[in-house]
């Protein structure tokens, strides 16, 4: 049935919507695609819902290729199986959870690991029903504490998420691989630039993980690249640092009076003025060992207090440091929480009071920790290598400290920031920072959840084999944002032709109605022979206002039948290249249709990349 204008459920904005801070966000909601219901959660109206559609549909059709089995899983689910896989508490705050009437709990599915390992233990039993993967496209929750930019953050989200059950890990580098390439696939169809991270595990866990991320200026991932071909998340960046020498030989360390020095910049200052260097080289920022307090949450409620040592000329990349301290949840130490520890004195932290090097440390029969914080430092900070701390005394440092002679540590940690031009871990260049919106994301989960709910088969001997498993990720809804993203201007949107709403968008202007008789023919011509057609038939709608709808909504044609109808021919506008031609009608309206439907067929060649 031919759409129009005039009864479709469609209003368009003139005014940006007051909490759109992203294009994505701004445009979708002026052209009529979502509207927001509350904070992180939209309605799909019928155009969104279209193009949501479409772009599952690519999706599914990668799924299918590769031989996995649609599934639907309920969103509300018992937390039974997710408390068996300690995910209950993992997840911390951002798990929605509910009681019923009986009081028992549950909650709305962030992901559904568990329900497709119970699903598998529950039909399977042998190695010879492996290996299978079986998939769903479903909304997910998540209680997101900062829902931004529409449709990239948000508490309810449309997720596409598949999983491999093998039975051995050569089984799963195999179903790795073969997911790996239906995502290329996937993407290059739907014409987004993607680059593959190496990245975390986080709380899903497992031996490996990739990224599929958009590169985006108003991505919330950061990403790090080399020329020589290395990519990762910056979370899952490893710190090249320098081979540990020998102490011997070093400068001993000594304290120094340092007034009015607790920040890097004025302890630099201060070293140069009272304390140059013999070498004749200037102190600067990477001499000195920036000291920093964090609170760790877990989720079982235990919390701790660590200190970090990271070179002076880096900030602490919270990204970073939440990772390596997954499933903890940080945030910066305050004044009530140092009162347990008196040596410590902020603004001239020292290692000398902190982890093993402090008198007040004690470690109970269990290796519990107490009397003085844990102490981390970054990788750089080696033995054979000097460094400028605090020395816990207001307006006093100690130079020349050497770890391994003058202090030790409890471990170190990838918590710096990483810096352009900091060498790729491969040895692959220096790095460039890019930004990026994440698309899809891998997993090699391993055994984590199939050994915590007992998926076993019987392997060729007979006997008891837990079964290996992959996880694989797409954010369906968030690829919607993601093409507009990529494919707008200051107009409105510019949709590929293989996820726009409609494909043609036929506009009558003017009074006549031979105008609109000959509009409605273009719009059921095209309508008959395939093409998706909405007809803007408002008659009392104004030319202008009817074009800047058109350029709003972002079909990939658009047919103006208008005044050059007097002249035998009508207009025909491609939004995304903004070229406009001219196509007689005067052999009627059919063979004018056929040359926009030759026309449509060589875009969608070259948009449907299958």
């Amino acid at each position: 049935m031919l759409k129009k204008m005039s009864t479709y459920f469609v209003r368009t904005l003139r005014e940006d919507p007051a909490d759109a801070e992203v294009d994505s966000h701004r445009l979708l909601v002026r052209a009529g695609y979502i509207r927001r219901a509350a904070p992180g959660i939209y309605t799909w109206l019928p155009l969104g819902l279209r193009v949501l559609e479409k772009v599952a549909d690519i999706v599914r059709e990668e799924m299918d290729r590769i031989g996995a089995h649609e599934v639907s899983f309920p969103v509300l689910l018992a937390a039974d199986a997710y408390k068996a896989t300690n995910r209950w508490e993992d997840f911390g705050p951002s798990l929605f959870t509910l009681h019923d009437r009986k009081g028992a709990d549950y909650l709305l599915a962030p992901t559904h690991e568990e329900m497709f390992t119970l699903l598998v233990k529950d039909l399977y039993s042998s190695y010879k029903d492996l290996p299978v993967v079986l998939y769903q496209i479903k909304d997910k929750y998540r209680d997101e504490a900062r829902p931004r930019a529409g449709l990239i953050r948000g508490r309810e989200f449309v997720m596409k998420d598949a999983y491999s059950f093998d039975i051995d890990d050569a089984g799963l580098e195999t179903s790795y691989q073969i997911q790996r390439k239906a995502y290329q696939r996937i993407f290059t169809r739907l014409g987004l630039p993607f680059v593959i991270c190496s990245a975390t595990s986080g709380a899903m866990g497992g031996s490996a993980s990739e990224e599929f991320l958009f590169p985006c200026s108003i991505g919330e991932d950061t990403f790090v690249a080399s020329e020589g071909g290395y990519a990762a998340n910056v979370e899952a960046v490893v710190t090249v640092a320098p081979e540990a020498g020998s102490n011997e030989g070093l400068p001993e360390a000594q304290v120094l009076v340092t007034p009015d020095s607790n920040t890097i910049d004025s302890l630099v200052e201060t070293s140069n003025r009272l304390y140059p260097r013999e070498d004749g080289r200037d102190w600067d920022a990477t001499d000195t060992m920036k000291m920093l307090v964090y609170v760790v949450e877990y989720p079982d409620g235990r919390s701790e207090v660590i200190t970090l040592g990271i070179p002076g000329n880096r900030n602490v990349d919270e990204r970073r440091l939440a990772a390596s301290l997954a499933p903890g949840e940080i945030r910066m130490a305050e004044p009530e929480d140092l009162k347990q520890y008196p040596d410590i004195v902020p603004g001239y932290i020292g290692p000398n009071v902190l982890g093993p090097n402090s008198a007040r440390r004690v470690v109970d029969k269990d290796g519990n920790v107490s009397g003085s914080p844990r102490f981390f430092v970054d990788p750089r900070i080696v033995p054979g290598t000097l460094w400028i701390a605090g020395a816990n005394e207001p307006g006093k440092h100690a130079y020349n400290l050497a770890l391994g002679r003058d202090f030790e540590v409890d471990g170190t940690i990838e918590a710096a920031e990483v810096m352009e031009g900091d060498p790729a871990p491969d040895g692959s260049g220096p790095l460039t920072l890019q930004r990026g919106i994440e698309l899809g994301h891998i997993f090699a989960l391993g055994r984590k959840y199939a050994a915590a709910l007992g998926l076993d088969v019987l392997d060729e001997n007979g006997k008891a084999r837990t079964v290996t498993m992959g996880s694989y990720g797409i954010g369906v809804s968030r690829i919607v944002a993601a093409l507009v993203e990529a494919n707008s201007d200051e107009k409105g949107i510019k949709w590929p032709f293989n996820v726009a709403p409609f494909h043609v968008h036929v506009v009558a202007t003017g009074k006549d109605p031979v105008i609109f008789d000959t509009a409605r023919q273009f719009a059921e011509e095209l309508d008959s022979n395939g093409v998706q057609v909405l007809y803007d038939d408002r008659e009392k709608v104004s030319a202008g206002v009817k074009f800047a709808d058109a350029e709003l909504l972002g079909l990939p044609l658009t047919i103006i039948v208008g005044k050059g109808l007097a002249e035998g021919v009508v207009e025909v506008r491609d939004r995304r290249t903004g070229e406009a031609r001219t196509v007689p009608v005067e052999d009627g309206v059919k063979s004018a249709v056929v040359e926009i439907a030759r026309y449509l067929e060589a875009m969608e060649e070259h948009d449907d990349l299958s």
